[in-house]
């Protein structure tokens, strides 16, 4: 087992290995490998380029592209120069890009090939942005990275990096329809290292195969990779989704442990020749981001063969939250409806609308207390007071705890959507929507979706006169926000059902959809 007391900081990450075992491998991606010695020079390289392009501790540097090995070489080599590494959702819409690289403040972004013509569309939206580093290269104004790091020395700045500073941030759905900034500290990685390190989730040693699948501008993504690193393993990085290639990696890779969202565990299942793959090299599956259904559980783990470990937890928590041990995933014992008990490190209470403690069996607002529980939002003073009362992280979810102490998540207090893993609010759908000449209100929930959790629904109160097909509503959104915020269904009625002060009863328009079901969410 890993000693996390060797890390006095994140940038010793890529440090300590190199010392170690500076020639294993610790990242396999398509047709390269990187040994930790060279994963660490390469760290010392984009320091000392980062530095000599004028960004001072603190500064932001965005970061626009799939999964790859380069994504890590920048990470850590942000680390090094103490800047912020802010992983752009590459499934934004261009608006929706310019906005988080704006709001920022980045002046710096390294940008993948797949986006080359995204950040030249949102130039002119971007004014900050003084320097583009072309992943891959091939284009004709953006510097190739491999070029710009390559022509600085490799010579490690050790810069000291004290437990406040922000080390990545990420951006999360906003209620208002913009995305906040989450901004995780270095104090906050250390802990959650130390949280997972000790769990089957995290706890890997030398001689394990990591599959790195989840994006990473998804905190679950970044902490596998950082785990892996941290810790010796090698980490074998998927660029995209894509369930044959999972399965080929599995078997061909011999991978240990890999980090799923149950959307990807089912596409797997639904495979023609997932029975034809050798698992035998599985140790442990983990899940989060959304529930899993019991069907697809008891299938998965038939299929593979391996244990299965549940989390929950927030982007807001560095990760951390709960988790559900491999031992309750027998469906003997009845605990496949809960999340699990608070994970090390981490007090959970649910708390009333008053902000009183409540007993077991009792429903009421999740807040959770731990050393990964996020410095704020950036540039959001107020959101941030909001969210985090006297050091509990209000999560906006819904649950109860049982007499044992596992956790059960019944609804959302606040109007939230989960699809795929992926969180939306309904105001950005609905502030999409609203601009359509054809749209006199406009009401966006979740409802029930086998495959993805939650789908998003939008209905619409059409203007007198007007009318417009659910297609035109769903291309319109399509211009101003990410594909997977779009409705995947519209209805249209005469009026939305409003309180007194006007807000729109959101547990009306969905309850027909969820009536008779154990939980609020899926």
């Amino acid at each position: 087992m890993f000693d996390f007391s060797r890390l006095k900081s994140v940038a010793d990450i890529s440090r300590v290995q190199a010392q170690d075992r500076p020639d294993a491998v610790a990242l396999d991606f398509q047709d390269r490998t990187t040994t930790f010695g060279e994963l660490d020079e390469r760290a010392s390289r984009v320091a000392q380029g980062l530095m000599a392009l004028g960004q001072r501790p603190g500064a932001r540097i965005g970061y626009l592209g799939k999964n790859s090995d380069r994504y890590c070489e920048v990470l850590l080599g942000a680390f090094k120069a103490r800047c912020v590494v802010v992983g752009v959702n590459w499934r934004l819409a261009a608006p929706e890009i310019a906005y988080v690289l704006n709001d920022a403040g980045c002046d710096v972004l390294f940008v993948g090939r797949d986006y080359y013509d995204m950040v030249d569309r949102i130039a002119m939206e971007t004014p900050s942005l003084k320097t583009v580093i072309a992943m891959e290269g091939g284009h004709n104004r953006y510097e190739s990275y491999d070029a710009w790091r390559d022509a600085h020395l490799a010579t490690d700045p050790m810069l000291p990096i004290a437990p406040d500073d922000d080390i990545i941030q990420l951006y999360t759905s906003g209620t208002t329809g913009h995305p906040k900034g989450v901004q995780l500290t270095n104090a906050n990685y250390l802990a959650i290292f130390q949280c997972l390190g000790d769990m089957p989730l995290g706890s890997y040693t030398p001689d394990d195969v990591v599959l790195i699948a989840m994006p990473f501008f998804h905190v679950a993504g970044v902490n596998i990779a950082l785990l892996s690193i941290g810790q010796g393993a090698r980490g074998v990085i998927l660029r995209d989704i894509d369930p044959q290639e999972i399965l080929r990696l599995i078997q061909t890779k011999r991978v240990s442990y890999a980090f799923l969202v149950p959307a990807v565990i089912l596409f797997l299942l639904q495979q023609p020749n997932v029975h034809d793959i050798d698992f035998s090299s599985l140790k442990n599956i983990s899940y989060g981001a959304s529930p899993i259904s019991d069907a697809v559980l008891t299938k998965a783990r038939e299929t593979f063969g391996c244990e299965f470990l549940q989390v929950y937890g927030l982007t807001e928590t560095t990760g951390g939250g709960t988790f559900l041990p491999p031992e309750d995933h027998d469906p003997a014992r009845g605990r496949l409806r809960s999340c699990g008990k608070p994970a090390p490190g981490h007090r959970i209470r649910i708390l009333d609308g008053n902000g009183r403690e409540l007993p077991p069996g009792e429903v009421g607002e999740i807040a959770i207390s731990a050393l990964n529980v996020m410095k704020g939002y950036w540039n959001k003073a107020e959101a941030t007071r909001t969210a985090v009362v006297e050091g509990w992280l209000r999560t906006g979810d819904a649950g109860y705890f049982d007499e044992e102490g596992y956790l059960y998540i019944h609804d959302r207090v606040k109007d939230m959507i989960v699809s795929g893993g992926e969180n939306i609010y309904p105001a950005e759908v609905e502030n999409a929507i609203f601009g359509h000449p054809a749209v006199a209100d406009v009401a966006v929930i979740g409802v029930p979706d086998e495959r993805w959790g939650e789908a998003v629904k939008a209905i619409v109160v059409p203007k007198p006169g007007a009318s417009a097909a659910p297609a035109e509503i769903i291309a319109y959104a399509r211009e101003r926000i990410a594909g997977y915020k779009l409705p995947k269904s519209v209805e249209f009625v005469q009026t939305l059902p409003r309180n007194p002060s006007g807000k729109i009863l959101r547990r009306e328009l969905r309850a027909p959809y969820w009536e008779g079901r154990e939980r609020q969410v899926n």
